[in-house]
């Protein structure tokens, strides 16, 4: 999800970190296409090495974009994301590596917001919907013109989960589609391609951290590999410096503000739903040809180049007069530790950190005063020193009644330089005339008068620096009395800037009372993860004050914790309305009155501000999800899954491709038949016949030649186990007796090296491609 306001607050502060790609186009010609050869020298003028996709924030706008119609089927989708990595292949062209990994069944801590923001997404729809329905009633009583309303499904986002039928469906469409494109793109030839389905627990980006780690953790890696991860999550940038890469880049959609977006009743631009007259569609072009296109510009990218940003940092963190060397790489693991408090995506940030209030560098000034008395660093090799923590959280804690109410002066001042109206509004709060006849009109909707007033502001400003408008009519528009909402205006009723702000803040949000010493101290300790199973059991942070004595409170951890499977996560995640992706009796779960864990699927829930703005910025107040119960409740359920819902409910693993031509093609060939016969007879594994066809997923995909919609050849040993104790590839060692071939298990007569025993516990998969001469091995790990 990412940390709010982190990239624009770190692009506006080192701005020369940001650098617009080079794009190259391809060119048509009589007609035809020609496509981009990617196999030629990178436009930017830097060769990358390795390319890491980051696939959901690729799947979430090919499947359901803003800034452009909508694809009208799921095989529209596929081919989307298709041209999306493609596209992103053009710019980057990587030359030794392609990852790209999906999101999986994630910790519990992830789940909780995952959960959060499917409901909403459920709710947002369903109140969109009403809304689209009652303005269209409106609008055709005054006699208002719009167009026939289709009848289509609503594309639900909450399929893009672990589990559901379209993430398997993509699935086997991106192994189609890295089969082709091994097969007939000469950038791709030469290249080793990684596919991490949902299926393989964990999130996107922490698999291709793991990976990145584990590349670094061989002897032969080399240290000037350049690196490049797609993905538009702040926390990237965090991850990316954690990897102490010298050479890493980031690419990203740039961030353009204000797109037009055509009306959802009448599908005109320029202005809401909330908004519409319901006037007649003006024509488009002189045969009104444009009628069903959208003034839409493609969208740019643009690198975060995080070697600068090293640059920057080192130049930030560097601390003089220090009784020990100064370690550059140890401060940055303290800066990103440091950047955890501010926001991220397993816990809420404290109260008193905020981004845009300068939090980070407030704990860059405090970190370097620490390390100058205690004379070392926050953490090292993965541990924290709690002590030096604790005396940073002591100095935010001392300053936090002092940042509230900086806090607050700074809202009221912005309030007093806007204040002026940016247009004049009618009815109830329309300005009148002193000694004037006409009497205002009573009050009926200020809610909604005001959110109008707000909305319209916004609009003048966005117009104003835009530059001059073409309308002449800014007033607002007063709705009617029945729309009225019996929900008063949000009262902050926590007033941090005032006195007794921490006492209020724990009777509001916990319930609790703020002497309460060992309530508090709980919370603190719930305030890190640890597991697959953690997860911050309340809603809102305690205060930087509040952690006091943490040396030794993290001292235990629950080991051996797995993550759950990905029907078990669709139960955890989803709201009510979602159920249809689930099995009939797993839905039912959700919505029989009888069912124990009925209280899990609230139909409605409350949104807490929680002193911000905006409801996207607060807080979901749902019920936790109790593992116990759910699994209890679905042991009953277990035995009604068919064996296509039992293979989308276990984990997986990576799938490496390569192409024929590849260095590593025939070494797992010899391996996947020296390890297929010894599985054989140890496991009675089934085997897939090597001429068996593998499907696509997406019936847009049928190869004409097959009308049952397969397309390659493959060789497949499911679930096959590669002995703890083997050789590296580069140990080859030749029996004389034949060719070379990797050697398996561990013969203590001939003294071979072995690899780590975790390194190479992985089942092989091959697949072939028909039709052009090159064969694409597939192999899992």
């Amino acid at each position: 999800m990412g940390v709010p306001a982190f990239f624009r607050w770190l692009s506006r502060k080192y701005s020369s970190i940001i650098v617009h790609c080079v794009e190259e186009r391809s060119k048509e010609c009589n007609g035809v296409r020609i496509p981009v050869d990617t196999s030629k020298p990178n436009p930017n003028e830097v060769e990358f090495d390795n390319l890491y996709l980051d696939m959901n924030g690729i799947i979430h706008p090919c499947t359901h974009p803003e800034d452009k119609p909508a694809p009208k089927n799921e095989d529209e989708m596929m081919v989307a994301i298709f041209e999306y990595i493609d596209r992103l292949f053009n710019i980057v062209r990587p030359r030794r590596v392609l990852y790209m990994a999906i999101d999986g069944v994630a910790p519990r801590a992830k789940m909780n917001q995952q959960r959060s923001r499917r409901f909403r997404a459920s709710k947002e729809g369903a109140e969109l919907t009403e809304e689209k329905q009652r303005m269209r009633e409106e609008i055709i009583q005054r006699g208002g013109y719009l167009p026939p309303e289709e009848i289509k499904e609503r594309f639900d986002s909450n399929c893009i989960t672990p589990g559901t039928e379209f993430m398997d469906n993509l699935a086997h469409c991106l192994r189609y589609y890295v089969a082709d494109r091994l097969s007939n793109d000469p950038g791709w030839r030469n290249i080793t391609v990684f596919l991490s389905d949902a299926s393989v627990p964990g999130e996107g980006e922490h698999k291709i951290m793991d990976f990145i780690r584990r590349q670094r953790a061989q002897p032969n890696h080399d240290p000037n590999t350049h690196h490049c991860l797609c993905g538009a999550d702040a926390d990237l940038i965090m991850l990316g410096l954690a990897t102490h890469e010298p050479n890493f880049t980031i690419i990203r959609e740039e961030f353009k503000p204000n797109k037009p977006r055509p009306c959802a009743l009448c599908g005109q631009m320029g202005h809401e739903i909330k908004d519409c007259q319901g006037t007649a569609r003006e024509k488009q072009g002189e045969h009104d040809q444009f009628a069903d296109t959208m003034p839409v510009a493609e969208q740019e990218f643009i690198f975060i180049r995080l070697c600068v940003l090293r640059e920057y940092l080192e130049r930030e963190l560097t601390m003089a007069s220090l009784p020990f060397p100064f370690d550059f790489e140890r401060s940055v693991d303290d800066w990103v530790f440091m950047c955890f408090f501010v926001g991220n995506d397993f816990l809420p940030h404290l109260p008193s950190l905020e981004i845009r209030e300068g939090a980070i560098d407030r704990l860059v000034g405090i970190y370097k005063d620490v390390v100058h008395k205690t004379g070392g660093y926050l953490t090292q090799n993965g541990f924290v020193n709690l002590e030096r923590v604790e005396m940073i959280m002591h100095a935010v804690g001392v300053a936090e009644d002092n940042i509230f109410k900086k806090r607050k002066e700074d809202d009221v001042s912005f309030y007093h330089e806007h204040q002026a109206p940016a247009y004049l509004t009618t009815g109830q709060f329309a300005p009148q005339a002193l000694g004037g006849r006409d009497r205002p009109q009573p009050v009926h909707n200020a809610r909604h008068q005001a959110f109008d007033m707000r909305m319209q502001s916004r609009d003048h400003n966005n117009r104003s620096s835009a530059g001059p408008s073409d309308s002449s009519d800014s007033r607002g528009v007063k709705r009617k009395a029945e729309d009225s909402d019996s929900e008063p205006e949000p009262e902050d009723n926590v007033r941090l800037w005032e006195e007794g702000w921490k006492q209020r803040y724990y009777k509001t949000k916990f319930d609790v009372d703020v002497t309460d010493e060992d309530f508090k101290r709980k919370v603190v300790k719930s305030y890190g993860c640890a597991s697959w199973k953690w997860y911050f059991p309340f809603h809102y942070a305690p205060f930087a004050s509040d952690f006091k004595d943490i040396v030794g409170m993290f001292s235990e951890f629950e080991k051996g914790t797995k993550p759950f499977k990905p029907l078990e996560q669709l139960m955890g995640v989803f709201p009510a309305a979602s159920g249809n992706f689930l099995p009939t009796t797993w839905r039912n779960l959700m919505t029989s009155p009888d069912s124990s864990i009925i209280d899990f699927y609230p139909d409605d829930f409350a949104i807490d501000l929680n002193g911000k703005k905006y409801a996207w910025q607060g807080v979901a107040l749902l019920p936790f999800v109790d593992e116990r119960r759910l699994r209890a409740a679905l042991d009953d359920v277990y035995p009604d899954l068919t064996s296509e819902e039992v293979k989308r409910n276990s984990l997986g693993s990576d799938v490496l491709f390569v192409a024929r031509s590849h260095p590593l093609c025939d070494f797992i060939q010899e391996l996947y038949r020296a390890q297929s016969n010894e599985v054989r007879e140890k496991k009675k594994k089934k085997f897939v016949n090597p001429e068996q066809l593998v499907r696509t997923g997406s019936e847009g995909f049928k190869d004409p030649q097959y009308t049952d919609g397969y397309v390659f050849k493959a060789v497949i040993l499911p679930g096959a186990k590669i002995p703890s104790k083997v050789l590296k590839p580069s140990d080859w060692e030749r029996s004389g007796q034949g060719p070379w071939r990797p050697q398996l298990g561990f013969n203590p007569n001939r003294q071979q090296a072995h690899l780590n025993q975790s390194a190479f516990r992985r089942s092989v998969k091959c697949h072939s491609t028909r039709g052009p001469p090159v064969q694409t091995i597939e192999w899992t790990f």
